[in-house]
């Protein structure tokens, strides 16, 4: 029920969008009938997770990949420039969190190391005094 009134939500704002670079009007049967089908498309049919299904047993892989959303996608530019550019977007902020723990455990690494340095370098003072 709470994911039903979610898309009718933002189908509403949708709506309101268009209307208003439009200069047009929807009514509130038009918003709930365009609502009700994006529902029962997205959640209730969903047609794509047979399409998934197929590709996967295709590739003889159990997982979805970024590749196989933009394979369904290409018929539709704009859907696949969507997805191409938020896919990239995704993989640079992975890059970058990767960086940032590489960055952190070579600076833990470097910290022992000059720790241990210290601890040889007390040490061997120690044996030339003695």
């Amino acid at each position: 029920q709470r994911l039903k009134a979610a898309v009718h939500y933002t189908v509403g704002c949708l709506c309101q969008d268009v209307a208003e670079d439009k200069a047009m009007q929807f009514s509130k049967q038009t918003i709930a009938a365009i609502s009700e089908i994006t529902f029962r498309q997205c959640v209730l049919a969903n047609p794509l997770r047979g399409l998934f299904s197929l590709l996967c047993r295709h590739a003889k892989r159990s997982t979805v990949t970024t590749e196989d959303v933009k394979l369904l996608a290409r018929r539709s530019n704009s859907l696949l420039k969507y997805i191409t550019q938020k896919s990239e977007e995704l993989a640079a902020s992975t890059m970058e969190q990767k960086e940032k723990k590489k960055k952190k455990s070579s600076a833990g690494k470097g910290r022992r190391t000059s720790e241990e340095q210290e601890a040889a370098v007390t040490e061997s003072e120690d044996s030339n005094m003695a």
